[in-house]
């Protein structure tokens, strides 16, 4: 999905948005500047990225377009926000209901929180015309939410529009967002970071999509992402971002095979590249070993027939001390669920979970509570993860005071976990709100190391993290591994995170094993046709990024 405009996006005319001079402070903080004097534009058309990490500004100032921020926390005290002409910020609450949907709208990065759990997909569809067409009838907003279901390509719209939120995919919940973003055709979409959470296929999906509906209605897009694969393929102009200031803007291939800012660059290289160094084999022993195992899950409701599920399906592997096994696959190929059954939060259905010679699979009750110091897991989300009530002191210790370990040698343990994971120990009397993601995300891994585990599940670790924070913590991960010897079992759906870190690599599709073998051969000549699909589907698999180069 090459970007074939090379004029860097020029249009001629007035753009869309032209934000000028921007500030946004604190409310009752000293007028603390968050955004500090942004000015970019956007012209029909034409798809500008905004980068940065996280905590740069780039949500805010989408949020300060929308006029979504909260009153309470903070404002927008100079500049202006010209939308077609019109200065947003001078604009009343009530034409601001008028211009959002209408004139500009936005989607969001998590779609089931951005809809209603309780309201069925065609109702939520259907709000926006209810409000703001109120000249047409039922049966006419009815066929107009169809044409939009069918327009973002979803299939059976008929069974979508009755269904709630719960009942579809990731992939499908992004495009209803999209369908309610999009029905008014507004001038100017905002998309932040609407594919983080998506796997490659989908998230090229969605891509392709947005691309086809802006060519369709020449809506200018305001593209939020983290993500420089996605921003290769889809930017004219990229705008970057860095502690609420623009340090840089231009067009595409400018910033990314030339980059002028040292932070630019840091961004830039901090991207993995989709081409793995050769590792030695790894011959130590094995501390895991997954033999046929199988997942079923049991779907039964009021009056229907029981329907069963085949979640993992005689699935077999080996993880050695020392080793870094990566399972890839799109959503729904059965990745969290093995990593649920390796760690017993869920029970298997048929097979065998070998730890350290030890079938945990088969074990209940105190023998299996005494296993599970052997296994211990990192999920994708840092914050759920983290109970918001302890301190990060309280949070790591709480395992090992739970096997009988006294509470000073677990104080003792959790500061010296603190120095491994790259924080100070002055940090454990701290919350979680008080660190960033990056940072909660290192918490959690010294919390699973606590233990001293022989194996390491992580189940997206990395998937919601900016490129530079995200490099960080994968070296954090290898370092450990080399230190500790712990084996990891690493679940993503990120191919540039898996070639940079794993020695093996095993490909997963509707709950079965497609392929296996070292990372380097698996990426770079695979032997499956369900694998070379998922490479090709790698955003920015085109480009070079350690080298600023396209390939």
């Amino acid at each position: 999905m090459t970007n074939q405009k090379k004029d860097g996006g020029n249009a001629k005319g007035q753009p869309v948005l032209d934000v000028r001079n921007l500030d946004v402070s604190l409310v009752g903080a000293g007028q603390t500047r968050v955004v500090r004097d942004v000015s970019l534009t956007v012209n029909p058309g034409e798809t500008v990225c905004v980068v940065g990490e996280s905590g740069s500004g780039k949500s805010v100032t989408a949020f300060s377009i929308m006029g979504l921020l909260s009153s309470e926390a903070l404002r927008c005290t100079s500049g202006s926000i010209l939308l077609q002409g019109e200065n947003v910020l001078e604009a009343s609450a009530e034409r601001l209901r008028d211009l959002r949907a209408t004139t500009m709208a936005m989607v969001f990065q998590e779609p089931m929180t951005a809809l209603n759990p309780v309201e069925t997909v065609g109702d939520q569809i259907d709000e926006v015309l209810r409000i703001h067409r109120k000249e047409l009838g039922k049966r006419e907003r009815r066929q107009r939410v169809m044409a939009m279901l069918e327009s973002v390509h979803l299939p059976d719209p008929e069974r979508i529009y009755n269904s709630y939120p719960h009942q579809l995919s990731g992939g499908q919940r992004q495009r209803v967002v999209i369908c309610i973003a999009l029905i008014l055709e507004p001038k100017l979409l905002i998309a932040d970071e609407p594919t983080t959470a998506l796997d490659v296929t989908t998230q090229r999906q969605i891509l392709l999509l947005i691309r086809e509906l802006q060519e369709k209605h020449n809506t200018a897009v305001l593209f939020i992402t983290h993500d420089f694969g996605v921003v290769a393929d889809i930017a004219d102009r990229v705008v970057v971002m860095n502690r609420g200031e623009v340090v840089e803007m231009g067009p595409r291939d400018q910033i990314l095979a030339e980059p002028a800012e040292d932070y630019t660059r840091m961004l830039v290289s901090s991207v993995p590249s989709l081409v793995p160094d050769t590792r030695a084999e790894n011959r130590n022993e094995i501390v895991l070993s997954v033999k046929e195992l199988g997942k079923t899950y049991s779907e039964k409701g009021f009056l229907k027939r029981r329907r069963d599920v085949a979640a993992a399906v005689d699935i077999n592997l080996t993880l050695r001390r020392g080793e870094i096994l990566g399972v890839v696959g799109e959503s729904g190929s059965g990745k969290s669920t093995l990593a649920r059954c390796v760690v017993r939060l869920q029970d298997p259905t048929s097979g065998e979970v070998v730890i350290c010679g030890e079938n945990i699979a088969a074990l209940r009750g105190q023998p299996l509570q005494a296993m599970r110091k052997r296994v211990q897991m990192v999920f994708q989300d840092p914050y759920r993860s983290l109970n918001p009530r302890l301190t990060v002191g309280d949070s790591i210790t709480e395992g090992l005071t739970n096997f009988g370990v006294s509470r000073d040698a677990a104080l003792a343990r959790a500061r010296e976990l603190m120095t491994l994971v790259g924080l100070s120990p002055d940090v454990l009397q701290r919350f979680p709100h008080q660190f960033s993601g990056g940072q909660r995300q290192r918490l959690c891994i010294a919390r699973a190391l606590a233990l001293e585990p022989d194996v390491l599940v992580a189940d997206e670790a990395v998937s919601a993290l900016d490129v530079s924070v995200q490099a960080q913590v994968l070296a954090l991960l290898d370092d450990i591994r080399e230190k500790t010897g712990v084996g990891v079992l690493f679940i993503t759906h990120d191919l540039r995170v898996a070639a940079q870190i794993c020695d093996t690599i095993m490909v997963m599709q509707n709950g079965r094993m497609v392929e296996f073998g070292a990372a380097a051969d698996v990426l770079t000549a695979p032997r499956e046709a369900y694998t070379r699909a998922l490479l090709d589907a790698a955003p920015g698999r085109h480009w070079d990024f350690q080298h600023f180069r396209p390939l």
